[in-house]
């Protein structure tokens, strides 16, 4: 493993960069992340078994990323001669000179390391029954190859379910089993017809980011009921597509005085009023920031002295999003420096609980797991918060230092498909969506405004899209959403907390954000 001053691209996790430094005498070794010299395969963590090993693939690219995709899957029972021959295949196949593959080869050598019992299509909650079926189903459809071949044992029928249900809910996948002792390279056919899964994800890739605003602007943000920062940052989406009327009718309650958002205050409502806050700035109506006043002065006595933080809190991360980026959009809107003053005591005050020595935030002092929504929303917030705060403030420094110092540690765990993971710093555990948007919408904001270098972090940002749009269908269907995620009291609390596919409006929410942010003006 190489220190962090010794990894010479920075844009390379740790992870990422032993990935395509890794060599064996065969890839076999490489699996068990051996690194020896330059090795043409790149090597991916695709998720943690039941009992915490890692399940890992080789991937052996061909010259263009339109050639057909094919896997080779192993080891459904455990480390077994089926194992062998997928790992004998991938070393043969990286053998061949770039210029003459035709196609891009997956090797799953040992899809179950710890044998556990199979069932496909996965049933009860990903990722904490059915473990290794989950992990394997979802990570095969997102990748969608056109082709998967089996090598050995299938008790769970994974070639059938492949071949007839629609892969995490993406597309059917045609798929053959082959016994362990089979020549796998020669057994793919010359013509590799393109799979209903991977004409989907070919199709996602093709959308703008204007295209997915769009398509996620009629599922998510058309109703306001609970009066939360996650209908509210689709409201907010939807507002950058020009939908204001729709919008403005559903906050209507909330400013009429027919319903109180601060009836049962809590962090999220208070990041809630970010929708009040984007209003009075689009509109100049003054009831939207008379709205927004009200949250944002629980943060002082009733003599106007500053708390020493703000409410609810929770001792979470979650708060440098929920209440910092309201703070200072109400010290724009009505420019009084005591919202700033307030903004700025907070950041400080929530860094001494959860602010990691590494750059990476942990989620509450009960553990020391970067959660990875625990990271995303002190990104996103300090990316808020610096937008609106002068530059001549004494608090502008530190936080735009702490915001800085944040990204570079993020930068360092961006894994090779362009996400962040359920916990940041923890291989193996699984891909995050919204996390992964609300990261890339934070250095996109750093990038515009000269606090983050171009060179460095846009190709973040652009492998950060391309991984959410892959995962967005345009139904609102998202794959692995983190459920709602209170203080967790170990890292395996976090690493267990279940991955949601489907329509989810928090996901749904920092996704449409996402892209429009990426749409850029006019949106």
């Amino acid at each position: 493993m190489f220190a962090k001053s010794q990894i010479p691209n920075p844009q390379l996790t740790p992870v990422r960069y032993n990935f395509l430094v890794v060599r064996a005498s065969g890839i076999f070794a490489a699996l068990l992340l051996v690194s020896l010299p330059a090795f043409a395969a790149e090597m991916q963590d695709i998720g943690l078994a039941a009992n915490g090993g890692t399940i890992r693939a080789a991937i052996v690219r061909a010259s263009s990323d339109s050639a057909p995709v094919v896997a080779l899957v192993g080891g459904l029972s455990g480390r077994d001669a089926s194992s062998r021959a997928v790992t004998e295949a991938i070393e043969e196949f990286d053998k061949q000179p770039q210029a003459r593959r035709r196609y891009t080869l997956i090797g799953i050598a040992i899809a179950n390391p710890e044998g556990s019992a199979l069932v496909f299509p996965p049933t009860g909650i990903a990722y904490r029954v059915s473990t290794e079926s989950h992990v394997l189903w979802r990570w095969i459809g997102i990748h969608a190859p056109d082709l998967v071949l089996i090598a050995g044992a299938d008790a769970a029928s994974l070639t059938l379910a492949l071949s007839e249900h629609p892969v995490a809910g993406i597309g059917r996948i045609p798929a053959r089993r082959l016994e362990a002792s089979a020549r796998l390279l020669q057994a793919i056919p010359q013509t590799i017809v393109e799979s209903e899964a991977r004409r989907e994800i070919n199709g996602r890739r093709r959308r703008s980011p204007r295209d997915l605003a769009e398509q996620l602007g009629k599922i998510y943000g058309h109703d306001f009921d609970q009066f939360t920062y996650i209908p509210g940052m689709a409201l907010i989406g939807r507002l950058r597509l020009g939908q204001t009327a729709d919008v403005e009718r559903l906050v209507a309650p909330y400013v009429t005085g027919a319903k109180d958002p601060l009836d049962r205050p809590n962090s999220l409502v208070l990041a809630g009023h970010l929708v009040m806050a984007e209003l009075a700035a689009r509109t100049k109506n003054p009831a939207y920031l008379a709205a927004l006043r009200k949250a944002v002065d629980l943060g002082f006595t009733e003599t106007g002295e500053m708390k020493e933080s703000m409410p609810f809190h929770d001792e979470m991360s979650d708060s440098l999003f929920m209440a910092t980026a309201i703070l200072a959009r109400a010290g724009a809107l009505t420019g009084e420096r005591r919202y700033f003053d307030m903004a700025a005591r907070h950041v400080a005050f929530m860094q001494k609980m959860v602010f990691r020595p590494d750059g990476l935030y942990r989620h509450s002092p009960l553990t020391d797991a970067a959660w990875g929504r625990g990271n995303a929303f002190p990104a996103l917030g300090l990316a808020l918060t610096l937008q609106s705060f002068p530059k001549d403030h004494a608090g502008f420094a530190p936080v735009l230092e702490s915001f800085q110092r944040h990204m570079a540690a993020l930068a360092r765990f961006q894994d090779v498909d362009g996400l962040w993971h359920q916990v940041i710093d923890h291989p193996g555990s699984y891909a995050e969506f919204s996390a992964t948007a609300m990261i890339g919408t934070s250095m996109l904001i750093g990038i515009r405004h000269g606090w983050l270098d171009a060179k460095t972090y846009q190709p973040l940002v652009d492998a950060a899209w391309r991984a959410v749009n892959t995962r967005a269908a345009s139904d609102g269907v998202l794959v692995d959403v983190c459920e709602s995620t209170n203080k967790q009291r170990s890292l395996d609390d976090y690493l267990r907390r279940a991955a949601l596919t489907g329509r989810d409006p928090r996901g749904g929410a920092m996704a449409l954000v996402f892209a429009t942010e990426l749409a850029g003006p006019g949106r």
